[in-house]
């Protein structure tokens, strides 16, 4: 009977050590991966204490939103502005909805100039030929909600001078997941080429970067502000950066928005390295 009782204790003794190591490297993973949290936490913190001193040069009333690209990642925000009318930022899902309506996928003429020209007629066209109102905002939804994107797009002219998609309101937050994701989709390729050849007069905010890819959008409230918003993609040396930024510039002026977000972009630019980064997964590129 001893012999038996010692055999037992030996096991259980050895299934409590084998528990103990599983639990282990249980709790080792997870306070390793939370390590880097503080990390995160640093830069971020350091990122907004930064943006927050630059904040007063810019004379607007500015914001920017910030992510590695791929599935899954959490927005950075920087600054006061957060959401308003899109404008023809809108134009980039608007450009992938109609795109997957070509068979076979193919760029046409007014794809090309909706985007690298910011073309009004060209992306009205496209916006019909997807259909009814609903049926056109629908199919621009589902481009965004492919991305993860939540943002209702608008069908109705709530502005009569003005396009119905581009008073979509769109948070810098939602851009950006938007971007993050669709961009690491190879059917959005010719889109996302399109954004890297955008006319030079266009070519103010991160657009002043290397390599960036973008699409710029503008319009002045109803009573007259302007208000300049981007979305774009950077490449540093340790992967892909989504970006949405926007400006309010206290004189209304669309030049001084632009502005605004050039001086942004520099301020981007030389914190490059400081930027959350990411890679597209294998399969998707």
């Amino acid at each position: 009977m001893t012999s038996i009782r010692s055999g037992r204790v030996w096991a259980l003794i050895a299934v409590f050590a084998a528990i103990a190591l599983a639990a282990g490297v249980i709790i080792g993973t997870h306070l390793g991966s939370r390590g880097s949290a503080p990390e995160r936490s640093t830069a971020a913190t350091s990122l907004a204490a930064e943006f927050a001193r630059l904040q007063p040069q810019l004379h607007a009333v500015a914001g920017i939103a910030l992510s590695g690209v791929g599935p899954g990642q959490q927005p950075m925000t920087l600054g006061e502005w957060q959401s308003g009318p899109a404008w023809s930022t809108i134009k980039v899902p608007l450009i992938i909805a109609a795109l997957r309506e070509e068979e076979p996928p193919r760029v046409t003429e007014a794809m090309t100039a909706a985007i690298t020209e910011s073309d009004n007629a060209a992306a009205e066209s496209i916006w019909e030929s997807l259909g009814s109102p609903a049926e056109a905002a629908s199919k621009v939804e589902n481009v965004l909600r492919q991305a993860g994107d939540p943002t209702i797009v608008q069908s109705q002219r709530v502005r009569p001078e003005f396009s119905a998609s581009g008073q979509t309101d769109w948070p810098l937050t939602d851009q950006v997941k938007f971007t993050s994701v669709a961009v690491c989709d190879n059917e959005n390729d010719p889109v996302f080429d399109l954004m890297g050849r955008v006319e030079p007069d266009q070519r103010w905010g991160v657009g002043t970067i290397a390599d960036s890819r973008l699409k710029g959008g503008w319009g002045p409230s109803p009573t007259g502000g302007y208000l300049v918003r981007q979305i774009g993609v950077l490449t540093t040396p340790t992967g892909m950066v989504a970006v949405a930024l926007a400006a309010l510039p206290d004189s209304g002026k669309f030049e001084d928005g632009t502005a605004a977000l050039t001086r942004m972009a520099t301020w981007l630019r030389e914190r490059l390295s400081a930027l959350p980064t990411g890679h597209c997964p294998a399969h998707q590129r």
